[in-house]
């Protein structure tokens, strides 16, 4: 089990507070020191899905203390190793919650909120890779060749962006959204850009089976894209490793965006119109999903005064969605019917 250490620095006035606070979230683990004349700070160790209720506990108790700040450290490892299963169930024995009460298994919001924000932001770094998996895949697609494919799509820059969209509108954060969205935006037009650079250059076939299949949408591709998005966020919510599921978004993203941007350079503005096609239905399906998967995470806000205007968020988001992707399942009916 994955595990958290949990760092509160606080006034030394408010000790008594503090044991009343260790003994109620009941940690794997206590560390106490001393700052200054005045400060103390505070380790705590927990399992990772423990620490969204332990970090909401340890903020409403102090953070009107004027020392109050609170960091959120992923642990490597610890000798000796903690029993946390046995720990655990002894622990939920005890507090028989009622049903629905349980803790989430996943990590707290405040983590996942600055891990996808951190990795959504448009620099040089994030320009480059998209820029390197777009030329990838374009080489990929251009030779036929799926291991070339699959290399461009390790990089998945388009990843965080797709989750931090999902995440942002499952919290009601506007400004977030706003952030990934515009991340979201660049990034596209970036591969698309140099996608038709690499059209109008270099001569290539259009009827590979590679470009080919990016042109042709099929219901499949939506089970494909709804599949990723939902990885995607158990990927990030369990706090495991994201590399893999990268993959299997950009499999959903990255290459039929290419494959537009290669028929848009060579002219083929018919069947580019159709790749698109199958990049607004993934975007739309990854978000879709993703969203979905938060809510059975139980992700929301960490203030009740936000919950409202998250849920408004979320129903009007999946309302513009749904009725966006049922146009383009109609699309894809009448099209395959001709």
């Amino acid at each position: 089990m994955a595990l958290r250490m949990i760092e509160l620095a606080i006034s030394k006035d408010a000790a008594g507070d503090l044991d009343e606070a260790i003994g109620e979230i009941e940690p794997l683990g206590v560390w106490r020191g001393a700052l200054d004349d005045d400060l103390m700070l505070v380790r705590v160790l927990v399992s990772s899905e423990r620490s969204e209720s332990v970090v909401d506990a340890l903020e409403s108790r102090f953070h009107e203390n004027s020392a109050f700040r609170l960091l959120i450290f992923e642990v490597a490892a610890t000798v000796p190793t903690p029993d946390v299963d046995e720990r655990e169930n002894d622990r939920k024995k005890k507090d028989k919650p009622e049903s629905g009460d349980e803790e989430p298994e996943r990590v707290a919001v405040a983590e996942l909120v600055e891990e996808l924000s951190s990795g959504a932001k448009v620099n040089r770094a994030y320009i480059l890779m998209v820029l390197l998996s777009a030329v990838v895949a374009a080489a990929g697609l251009m030779r036929d060749n799926v291991a070339v494919i699959i290399g461009a799509m390790v990089i998945a820059p388009l990843l965080a962006p797709n989750m931090t969209l999902a995440l942002a509108t499952t919290l009601g954060d506007l400004k977030l959204a706003r952030s990934a969205l515009f991340v979201n935006i660049v990034g596209f037009i970036f591969a698309l850009l140099v996608a038709t650079l690499a059209g109008m250059l270099v001569p290539f076939d259009p009827t590979v089976r590679e470009i080919a299949t990016r042109t042709d949408t099929s219901l499949s591709d939506i089970a494909v894209a709804l599949a990723a998005g939902v990885a995607g966020v158990l990927a990030f919510t369990t706090g495991v490793s994201a590399t893999l599921v990268g993959v299997m978004v950009a499999v959903a993203l990255l290459p039929p965006l290419v494959a537009a941007g290669l028929l848009l350079g060579s002219g083929d503005w018919f069947l580019a119109s159709k790749a698109l096609v199958l990049v607004a239905t993934n975007v739309i399906c990854i978000n879709l999903a993703a969203v979905g998967a938060f809510l059975f995470q139980r992700v929301h806000p960490r203030y009740w005064w936000e919950a409202e205007r998250a849920r408004k968020m979320v129903l009007l988001a999946s309302v513009v969605w749904v009725l966006m992707l049922a146009a383009l399942v109609g699309l894809i009916v009448l099209a395959q019917q001709e």
